[in-house]
């Protein structure tokens, strides 16, 4: 008897546009969980603003539709991590997933010691990238030629450490480790500064843990899970993304007629009156009048509001009737 075929239903795509603050699980690349949440959503379009490796955990902003013309504003913010640096083992990929290769005693972790070392590790720093790292070499990641056993020469990069604490701690075995926190420029490798730290301590280590607690003003409280997303309501999902303009919300912002709101949206300059769009500022969010939605973006200089990036009248469009449609079921209770 011949069986049935068996089909896998097609999802049908649509236009999302938002940001979701996805709290990245253990073992998942970035681009999986980017996946995962795109399938849930079943979005059309998206990008992540920062790669987390599998072993990290923690705040991860997803960008859909229209948001992800914004995402390199979060790819170029400073980031918060904890992590656990185990002391004593130093392994082949500086985290807990490679090979022990060398095994040192661990001096007293005094409170003189970790005062030093947080002020030789705050501040400019250079930073060689480790082998194990997505950074590219000659069209190659690094991770390529480390998993080959191939060293190459890598540049040192210029980043900064602009807040660092450290604690002593153990990991679950029992053996030492420095607990840490550290608020950063972007390209920083905590798993490279574990490493610096524990080798100036002399015993040399490597990184047991990581969770990255904040990114561009975004925290770890206010991310969902994968599991809890998927165990939503497509509605209830809907509703735990965040406008596109949520990645430019540090910046000021300024409104315009609808006159002036559609030749901006054409790509236009808009000439002002002197103090009209505000003082000069390499980046503000622009804002439509009538209705009141979200453009783009601009800079200003010497009264002239230039545009950056823009909202398509579709991605507009979308976002409204979105909106309206959130609005109704609310309403329809109030009444």
């Amino acid at each position: 008897m011949t069986q049935p075929s068996v089909h896998r239903q097609k999802i049908q795509r649509r236009p999302v546009h938002g940001v979701l603050l996805l709290d990245k699980p253990l073992g998942l690349s970035s681009n999986q969980a980017l996946q995962k949440a795109k399938w849930l959503l079943r979005a059309d379009k998206a990008g992540h603003t920062g790669t987390l490796d599998p072993l990290a955990t923690g705040v991860l902003p997803l960008c859909f539709g229209a948001a992800t013309k914004f995402s390199q504003i979060q790819l170029d913010a400073d980031k918060t991590y904890e992590a656990l640096i185990v002391l004593g083992k130093k392994t082949s990929t500086g985290d807990a997933e490679g090979d022990v290769i060398e095994t040192r005693p661990v001096p007293a972790i005094t409170p003189e010691l970790l005062a030093e070392l947080t002020q030789r590790f705050t501040g400019p720093l250079a930073q060689i990238p480790p082998m194990y790292s997505a950074l590219k070499k000659d069209g190659k990641a690094l991770y390529e030629y480390a998993r080959k056993g191939e060293e190459v020469e890598r540049e040192a990069r210029h980043i900064v450490i602009h807040e660092l604490k450290l604690a002593p701690a153990t990991d679950v075995s029992g053996q030492p480790a420095v607990w840490l926190v550290a608020r950063c420029s972007k390209g920083t490798y905590i798993r490279t500064l574990g490493e610096d730290i524990a080798e100036a301590m002399g015993c040399g280590g490597h990184l047991g843990s990581l969770r990255r607690i904040e990114t561009g003003g975004f925290v770890a409280d206010g991310c969902v899970s994968l599991a809890a997303l998927e165990a939503m309501t497509e509605p209830e999902r809907e509703a735990r993304l965040l406008p596109p303009e949520s990645l430019v919300a540090a910046y000021p912002s300024v409104t315009l007629d609808a006159d002036n709101a559609g030749r901006f949206l054409s790509g236009l300059r808009r000439r002002g009156e002197p103090g009209q769009f505000g003082a000069d500022a390499p980046l503000v969010q622009v804002y439509g009048s009538q209705p009141k939605a979200f453009l783009g973006s601009a800079h200003i200089t010497a009264d002239e509001l230039i545009p950056q990036r823009l909202l398509s009248p579709i991605e507009i469009q979308d976002i409204l009737q979105a909106a309206a449609a959130n609005a109704a079921p609310v309403a329809a209770l109030q009444h």
